[in-house]
């Protein structure tokens, strides 16, 4: 129903900060006045507003049905009195002008990004809780750039960290707390890994948060959602398939792609996606156990940044470059963004195990402490060549200038060093969602696991130095199988799928489909239909 509002010269807007009405001194009467009637006429519009403004002042007015006065007395701070006209909008203040105030909650004017109509705008929701999340949504937004330039543009946006209200805001800063309490995180994974806990609660807290997950499809209206977070489906579909149905959005496709190797938490998939991308086999079987059909579910591998699928320059040059030895065996160890492992252990065991016939890159990640103990090592004869780096941007070089690398099995640096044909000794995992990635690499004869820094200093002697001829023979053929897992190519045939997506509604899966047609993407005519048959 229409509702009677002041003209635009009549309104000031006041800030939500303080209701300051409320200093206004008005005879001791609230006046609430029902909504106006549908598409009234100038004239009765005109007498509206007389009338209104008559009885916001004197607190009296007619008693026919529409204009029934309401008094109540207010405490003498007041002033006497509040005068209010209720039509829809608020009629705050003196005879003059009205002023219309915005309600609990008091929300700021929220930008719009301006969107070019010539260009398709794709959102991709992530959360940093650990690197590999935003690392896959970079590589995504590097891909569509390379092939297509300006022509699509993608946002990578944290709705958890940006656009949800405390205390939900701060869910990712608990994620470094709980990965340090092995104890917390396992029983945290453990209790909400059931469809039958997990659905509820994220429905439970969609009821806080899903205005701030409409506000941001309002701020960049995106003709594609896709999720690299497995807090990034339930939620954005449910807001989505309510505002597809309501009008406030068109339909739009959701896609989600999967950035854990092998063990998935099940909260990575929904019935309700539009296309689930997986990087193997492992993860193609969990989707389909938790209700995902066959045609929704793309294996093509993980998103690693494009930079990896480009042929390195020979390895003797790209050492030259970045200050290494062109003779020397190299062996990469990779801490992560936070360097966490006992890299400082192990640089000591390799020394101790192969003194100066041997070169480490140590990859320290934001560690500034760590760097600084390291450099201040000994250095010359009988000593290991160290290069120590902070976070770095060109990773692909220094693997492709390495012999092997030593890592946590994380499952972009697993990805990266298969493309890059590394041999992996895998140091650690985080609890859960990385411990299938250690019988991947052991299974697949790629590489070796183990945790304790004299143990893989004499892996690294015997890879290296010690094995002899048949050793030598075997890390060949580690090298060669690590080569043929690798997918460079994956995150090209991602971009295009997500792109064709971005294009074309597809009413086959997907929010849209839920909203318009029913979960199972057939009208009520064609469901009943196949029910028959």
């Amino acid at each position: 129903m229409r509702t009677l509002i002041p003209q635009e010269n009549d309104v000031s807007v006041l800030p939500p900060l303080f209701p300051v009405f409320l200093l206004h001194r008005r005879p001791p009467s609230i006046t609430f006045r029902p909504r106006a009637e549908l598409d009234p006429s100038a004239d009765d519009l005109s007498s509206r507003r007389s009338s209104n403004d008559a009885s916001s002042t004197s607190g009296t007015g007619s008693n026919k049905p529409s204009d029934v006065p309401i008094k109540f007395t207010l405490p003498k701070s007041f002033g006497g009195g509040i005068g209010l006209g209720i039509g829809g909008g608020l009629f705050l203040g003196g005879t003059g002008s009205a002023k219309a105030v915005a309600l609990w909650r008091f929300p700021g004017r929220r930008r719009r990004v301006v969107k070019d109509a010539d260009k398709k705008r794709i959102l991709i929701g992530m959360s940093n809780t650990g690197g590999g999340h935003k690392a896959s949504a970079e590589a995504i937004q590097a891909a569509f750039q390379e092939r297509y330039g300006s022509k699509y543009e993608i946002y990578i946006v944290d709705l958890w960290k940006e656009h949800t209200p405390p205390p939900f805001n701060s869910l990712p800063d608990s994620y470094s707390f709980l990965v340090k309490n092995s104890f917390l995180w396992r029983l945290t994974y453990g209790l909400t890994n059931p469809r039958l806990i997990h659905v509820p609660y994220l429905s439970s807290v969609g009821c806080f948060v899903a205005r701030g997950v409409g506000e941001a499809l309002d701020k960049y209206q995106p003709d594609l959602v896709v999720s690299v977070h497995p807090l990034m489906q339930h939620i954005p579909l449910r807001v989505m398939r309510q505002r597809i149905s309501s009008g406030a959005m068109p339909p739009t496709n959701f896609a989600t792609v999967v950035t854990d190797f092998t063990t998935c938490h099940n909260t990575w998939f929904s019935r309700d996606a539009t296309r689930c991308f997986v990087p193997t086999d492992f993860c193609r079987g969990l989707a389909l156990e938790n209700g995902l059909e066959a045609e929704q579910i793309i294996m093509h591998g993980l998103p690693i940044r494009p930079s990896f699928s480009r042929p390195p320059p020979p390895r003797a040059a790209l050492r030259r470059s970045l200050g290494m030895s062109p003779c020397l065996p190299a062996v990469l160890l990779v801490g992560g963004g936070e360097g966490m492992g006992a890299l400082e252990d192990t640089v000591e065991q390799l020394e101790a195990r192969l003194g100066d016939k041997c070169q480490v890159v140590v990859i320290c990640g934001r560690n500034r402490r760590l760097q600084e103990r390291l450099r201040a090592r000994p250095q010359g004869p009988g000593h290991l060549l160290l290069h120590v780096c902070g976070f770095v941007d060109n990773i692909h070089e220094w693997m492709g200038a390495c012999d092997t690398i030593i890592t946590k099995a994380g499952p972009g640096t697993i990805a990266e060093a298969l493309i890059c044909g590394l041999p992996i000794l895998l140091n650690g995992n985080v609890p859960c969602q990385e411990e299938g990635n250690i019988p991947y690499v052991l299974e697949n004869r790629v590489g070796a696991f183990e945790t304790r820094p004299d143990r893989i200093a004499a892996i690294i002697a015997s890879w290296l130095l010690e094995g002899g001829r048949e050793m030598r023979q075997q890390f060949e053929e580690m090298k060669r199988r690590s080569k043929a897992l690798g997918r460079p190519e994956a995150v090209y045939r991602i971009m295009e799928d997500l792109k064709a997506l971005a294009d074309e509604p597809f009413f086959d899966f997907g929010p849209a489909t839920a909203a318009l047609l029913g979960r199972n993407g057939k009208t009520p005519a064609a469901a009943t239909a196949a029910a028959t048959a």
